[in-house]
């Protein structure tokens, strides 16, 4: 391991839970060191965070205008070398794009961008660049999600025929019941978060895992989602139907309104000779289905499992391990790339993920405007 990565932060600070995900991660492995930030756009609460989690304040900046000026004045050698962006959907674009113009690194939270022409751009801005970009769909860094990459790539399962993703929340049904509060929540707002809430939150992490298990491009989607009130403007729930070939289908079913669920996140792949199931809240269990055996439940940090499942594990079998080393194994596989070393290419999400995102998120609104059509990719 070679020196410590000097990393920056944009946004997630106070209680956010993206905020706290990121540090944590970024500490696993030992990999990075936070030497700047602007956690708040208000100073008072910006500065005091930087000294509650025990960041030196000398590079702890009043906005992110000031923070590009001042680290790219710095000898390359001293200034801070990846920028973690974790603010609300609306600031990713025109902060990612002076990022990469100003050659940082960049860790992007989902989704990439509020627009499909604005992840276009962004996409073109890296091409001119030689920086490593990263979008963190979370879920691809449980070494349990990429033992099943493996298998499917491996041909455990054979021909794949069907794909049936679940993610369910309840967090926005205590809200969107009440006018005020609804009117209130940034996910809601349009101007924040873009043009959808469920679909835009939730349902791209789904559908960015049913082309990263399958390797395979979907090639249309049809959705029919859910608003409850005519002044609430983003989708809180919805089914989507996946075409990737004439006979290879599937279903996204999100929902941020489904009461009393919690993080019920599910992914199911069927194939020509078995199937395997994964949850998020059992994230250390894969299962394994076939016509002639009983079902299999495999684990991590068994020697069965593949390299890259293996490298993403740090304790011995029947240790728990969730969603904060989830993220740390993200943030692993990017450092390595940005130190140029080695690294297997699931081992975190790049900028042309988060541009399929996107187009998913945009035309599965479009189908649903147009009356629950089938909608190109």
């Amino acid at each position: 391991m070679g020196k410590k990565i000097k990393l920056g932060i944009i946004g997630g600070g106070g209680d956010s839970l993206i905020g706290v995900l990121h540090r944590i991660a970024s500490f696993i492995n030992d990999n990075y060191e936070i030497v700047g930030a602007v956690f708040n756009p208000i100073w008072e609460e910006n500065i005091n965070f930087a000294k509650e989690i025990d960041i030196k304040t000398d590079r702890v900046y009043k906005d992110f205008d000031t923070f590009i000026a001042n680290e790219t004045a710095l000898p390359k050698e001293e200034r801070i070398e990846v920028v973690s962006v974790l603010t609300p959907n609306f600031l990713h674009f025109p902060m990612a794009k002076k990022l990469i113009e100003s050659g940082f690194h960049v860790i992007c939270e989902k989704p990439l961008t509020t627009t499909f022409d604005e992840a276009k751009i962004l996409e073109d801005v890296l091409k001119k660049s030689n920086t490593v970009f990263a979008v963190t769909y979370t879920y691809t860094g449980y070494p349990m999600v990429r033992q099943m990459r493996e298998m499917i790539k491996e041909g455990a399962i054979g021909k794949i025929q069907k794909v049936d993703i679940q993610y369910y929340q309840g967090w926005i049904n205590p809200i969107i019941h009440d006018k005020n509060q609804r009117n209130i929540v940034w996910r809601l707002d349009p101007e924040k978060s873009g043009v959808s809430c469920c679909i835009g939150d939730i349902g791209t992490h789904a559908f960015n895992l049913a082309e990263y298990l399958t390797g395979l491009e979907v090639k249309s989607v049809l959705a029919d989602l859910n608003y409850l009130y005519d002044d609430n403007t983003l989708d809180i729930d919805g089914t989507v139907l996946l075409r990737y070939s004439k006979h290879v289908k599937g279903v996204i079913r999100t929902s941020q309104i489904a009461t009393g669920e919690e993080n019920a996140f599910q992914v199911k792949i069927y194939g020509t000779k078995g199937g395997l199931k994964w949850e998020q809240e059992n994230p250390n269990y894969l299962y394994f289905l076939t016509d002639d055996k009983p079902l299999q439940i495999l684990k991590p940090g068994h020697a069965y499992n593949s390299e890259i499942s293996l490298d993403g594990t740090k304790l011995p079998p029947g240790h728990p391990e969730g969603i904060f080393d989830s993220m740390a194994n993200i943030y692993l596989g990017i450092a390595k790339a940005i130190r140029q070393e080695p690294y297997n290419l699931g081992e975190f999400p790049v900028m042309r993920d988060g541009v399929r995102g996107m187009r998913f998120i945009e035309q599965c609104v479009s189908s649903h405007k147009a009356g629950n059509s089938w909608t190109n990719l």
